[in-house]
Parts: C-alpha cells; sequence; structure tokens
C-alpha cells in the first residue's frame, strides 16, 4: 500500500532490470553523439551556431516531453507510454543515421528529445511499486543508469565513428543506440507489468491548466521546483564551462578533461548505489539535499584555487559526490509529497524544470566566463545554490507541518 492508500503494482527483478536499462540507453543515446556532434555537423558544412543548435534541441524537446508523457502515463499506464517512447528513440536515431542535412539534424533531435523525455515515467514506475522508506534508493539506482550511460555513450561514439567519411561515418554508432533501444522495446512489452492502478475516484482528473496551478501552489513541492532550477542551472553550468576554464588555467585539451569527467562519473554512479539509500534513511531525503549541494557548490568555489591536476580532480569528483547525493532526493520528496494519480504529472515538471535548467545554466555561466572572468561561472554557480540549499530545508519544515497537520 502507498502512503495515501492505494494499492502499488507489483515489480520483478527482471522488470526493473529493463527499466534501469531505459534509463541507461537514453543516456548511452544522448552520450553517444555529444562527442561526435561537432564533427558530424562539419560534415553538413555547419557554423559553430548551428552545432550548438543541435546540442540545444534535444534539451528543448525534453523540456516538452517530460511533463506531457508523464501526465499521459498517469490516465493510460506507464507501459504503454514508455514502449511508444523507447520506440520514438529508436526511429530518430536511425533517421539521425540518414539525415540530408543540418536543419533535418535539428529536427530530428528536437523530436529525440521528446521522446527520450520519458525519465518520469520511469520514475513514476518506481515510485509506484516501492515503499516512501525505499523511495531514494530506486531513484539513486535511475541516476546511476545516467551516470554509466554517460561514461560509456561518449567512449561507444568514439569507438564507432569514422568522420573521415562524411556523415555516412556517424551511421554505426547510431545503428547500435537504435538496436539497444529496440532490444529494450522488447523487454518493455514481455517482461515488464502495469505498474499504475487507478481507482474509480481517478477516474475524473483536473485539466493539465489547473493542475499545474495546484502543484506551483504546494508548499513543498513548489519549494522543490526551483530547488531544481537554480541548483540544476548551477551545475550543468560549471559542466559546460569547465573544459574551457581547464583550458586557460591548465592548457588541457580534451582527452585530459574526459578523463576528468569519465572519473567523477564514476564516483557519482558508486555514491549513488552505496550511499544514497543509507544516508537518506538516516538524516531524511531534505538534509542530505540540502549537504549535497552545499558540498557541490563548496568544491566548485575552491575549484579557483587549484593549482594543479590532483586537486581539480580531486574537487571535481567531490562536487560529483554531492550531486550524487542530491539528485535522487528531489524526486523522492517530490514522489512522497504528490497523490498516486499525479506522480507521472509531478515529476514531469520537475524534470522539465532541469531540462530548463540545462539551457539557461551554460547560457548564464557562459556570459559570466565571456565577461567578467574565467572564475566567475564558479562564483555565479555558488550564488545560484544558496537559496536552493534554503528551499530544500524550508521544504521539509513545510513537509513536518504537513504530516503533523493534514
Amino acid at each position: 500500500m502507498s502512503a495515501n492508500g492505494h494499492t502499488r503494482g507489483e515489480v520483478t527483478g527482471s522488470a526493473l532490470t529493463v527499466l534501469l536499462t531505459v534509463m541507461f540507453v537514453n543516456m548511452i543515446g544522448f552520450g553517444i553523439i555529444v562527442p561526435l556532434l561537432p564533427f558530424y555537423a562539419e560534415s553538413f558544412h555547419a557554423a559553430s551556431w548551428q552545432v550548438g543548435l543541435i546540442f540545444s534541441a534535444y534539451s528543448v524537446g525534453a523540456f516538452f516531453g517530460e511533463p506531457f508523457w508523464g501526465r499521459l502515463s498517469d490516465r493510460i499506464g506507464r507501459k504503454p507510454v514508455l514502449i511508444l517512447t523507447v520506440c520514438g528513440n529508436c526511429v530518430c536515431y536511425l533517421a539521425l543515421a540518414f539525415a540530408p542535412g543540418i536543419a533535418a539534424a535539428f529536427a530530428i533531435r528536437f523530436v529525440g528529445g521528446v521522446a527520450s523525455g520519458n525519465n518520469s515515467v520511469v520514475q513514476s514506475y518506481l515510485a509506484d511499486v516501492t515503499h516512501e522508506s525505499e523511495r531514494s534508493t530506486g531513484m539513486a539506482w535511475v541516476s546511476a543508469t545516467y551516470n554509466v550511460g554517460f561514461i560509456i555513450g561518449p567512449a561507444v561514439g568514439g569507438w564507432l565513428a569514422d568522420p573521415a567519411a562524411g556523415s555516412a561515418g556517424f551511421r554505426l554508432p547510431l545503428f547500435v543506440a537504435a538496436t539497444l533501444s529496440a532490444l529494450c522495446v522488447a523487454g518493455l512489452i514481455f517482461v515488464v507489468r502495469e505498474s499504475r492502478i487507478r481507482t474509480p475516484s481517478e477516474l475524473s482528473e483536473p485539466e493539465l491548466g489547473r493542475a499545474m496551478h495546484e502543484l506551483f501552489r504546494h508548499p513543498v513541492i513548489a519549494r522543490l521546483l526551483l530547488v531544481t532550477v537554480l541548483s540544476g542551472s548551477a551545475f550543468s553550468g560549471v559542466e559546460s564551462m569547465f573544459g574551457l576554464w581547464a583550458q586557460n588555467r591548465f592548457n588541457w585539451g580534451p582527452h585530459q578533461v574526459g578523463d576528468t569527467f569519465a572519473i567523477a562519473a564514476v564516483v557519482a554512479a558508486f555514491c549513488q548505489i552505496v550511499a544514497v539509500g543509507p544516508l537518506s534513511r538516516r538524516f531524511g531525503e531534505a538534509r542530505v539535499l540540502a549537504a549535497g549541494m552545499a558540498l557541490t557548490g563548496a568544491s566548485v568555489v575552491l575549484l579557483t584555487l587549484s593549482q594543479n591536476a590532483f586537486v581539480t580532480i580531486g574537487l571535481m569528483s567531490a562536487a560529483a559526490f554531492g550531486q550524487a547525493i542530491a539528485w535522487p532526493n528531489v524526486a523522492a520528496l517530490i514522489s512522497r509529497n504528490s497523490d498516486a494519480c499525479e506522480q507521472g504529472s509531478c515529476l514531469g515538471l520537475n524534470n522539465a524544470c532541469a531540462a530548463l535548467s540545462r539551457l539557461s545554466g551554460p547560457l548564464a555561466l557562459g556570459l559570466g566566463f565571456s565577461l567578467i572572468g574565467m572564475d566567475a561561472p564558479f562564483w555565479l554557480a555558488a550564488a545560484l545554490v544558496l537559496p536552493a540549499i534554503g528551499l530544500s530545508l524550508s521544504a521539509r519544515r513545510a513537509y513536518l507541518v504537513a504530516r503533523t497537520y493534514p
């Protein structure tokens, strides 16, 4: 039984494996093209600003896809939405392999972003089948698959691509991504059972506009959405500017920057698997969320004082640890404070806020880098994180009040 009394479905180990594989493939599909996009676009003789558009198209698509698929899964079930979106991923990878030009590539990336905006559906599935006390652990596994996928994706893309062959040289890694998506569809069809059990009282649902209005007025969820926007902008901006900063500070190239991100991603994935659940159960999700953001903020500020590679990698790993223990608890807290009939809508809106932050963060911190100085992005990130920490702690107080005086 869930906290609000609805009967939840049961999930088998094989079904959970398939669900996490869906997330893993999403991240591989994103990561497989990231290091190749400049060369892929160059094969179409694209300008640098057009390369940036292809990067942003995916996040823009996810911004629209996350709340749409989340709400649709509340209405018709998680399984059919997952099958539909992963099929969309498969088609988009194949279409990108045969894109005739840069405009078509942009459109395909946008549609692919919409289709890949199914993270909220997977999170909602886990919320359907886990007890509140285990919610942060389940969300941590989702985040861990992100990090592992982001480690493997760029490596696979680099091994399989042949830039010398023009746009055709990028087809093999895209074929691999499409094949993995097709295997996920088969697993979803034959292994995963539906988790969304609708009750008669849920058959009449509010309009989308009214539902979103109510979420923004919720004393806990509204605060957490602001946390996602502020801290997401800070962390995504730091990630986007780190390469330029390292080049200016240490004369690093793509190899050193890539190795640093890989080490940080391994640290994050390991911490999410082994640390998030025990820490959240002992200290509470909101406190761990605030502590994780504080650690990441302090780490990126200390980066401005770093004088060597060892310290830099250590601080980036500490920042990754902070993110690793923070982010799963945002989704867990939102899930615990939303009705069973609105899990997808709430988590989808949160993921849409995260997609928005991946657009606003690099832009804001990039301007800081250009107009103020190379250390400015890290100080701006800390300035964004500070109010997010306060919002996290106030969300805890609001949650406790709501539980005491329902």
